[in-house]
């Protein structure tokens, strides 16, 4: 329903957008099929093979910090994570999932560039085998045209600077390399 305001929305074009993807290595045969869809989702949307750069990471806890440096390079307007933890007997899974998670959300925050969350977290690997593919879709998928629609978001929001290039060499929002502005 309209409300009489104007309205942005970012488009489902990936032409002239780069992507990141940083896919966790733990529980490969859940996140394999993930990063196929994702990058199949980013491709169908026009991206080139050489404008998706794949990071791969130990696991799902290692996500963040592989992301955000990926984010300071400027090489890239989006990031899908991709990892997938399953419940455990331990309250392991719990750290993992909410530390990854939080992590994700501050690099995207540190840096201005959309990190798109598919990182599975369920308690069983039938359950992530049918968000990988088989009966609820893909999550990765669904993850890469998120990625595209935030990247053009971003673009339109900066007025069409986008976040690849804004930060070469990896300055920050401020220009500055490596400061930060934490409890001003």
């Amino acid at each position: 329903m309209p409300t009489g305001g104007k309205e942005t929305r970012g488009g489902l074009r990936a032409d002239g957008l780069r992507f990141g993807v940083v896919v966790s290595r733990f529980n490969s045969f859940i996140t394999e099929r993930l990063l196929a869809a994702a990058v199949e989702s980013l491709h169908a949307a026009g991206a080139t093979d050489d404008a998706v750069e794949i990071v791969r990471v130990p696991g799902s806890f290692e996500i963040p910090v592989a992301a955000k440096q990926l984010a300071r390079t400027g090489r890239v307007d989006a990031i899908v994570c991709i990892g997938c933890i399953l419940r455990g007997e331990t309250t392991h899974y719990d750290y993992v999932c909410s530390e990854s998670a939080r992590g994700i959300l501050l690099a995207q925050m540190d840096t201005g560039v959309p990190m798109i969350f598919c990182v599975l977290t369920c308690d069983t690997l039938e359950q992530a085998i049918d968000r990988a593919g088989l009966k609820g879709g893909n999550k990765g998928a669904e993850a890469g045209l998120a990625a595209v629609e935030m990247a053009n978001l971003t673009r339109k929001l900066t007025g069409g600077r986008g976040t690849a290039g804004n930060r070469a060499g990896g300055a920050g929002r401020s220009g500055r390399r490596g400061k930060t502005r934490r409890g001003r």
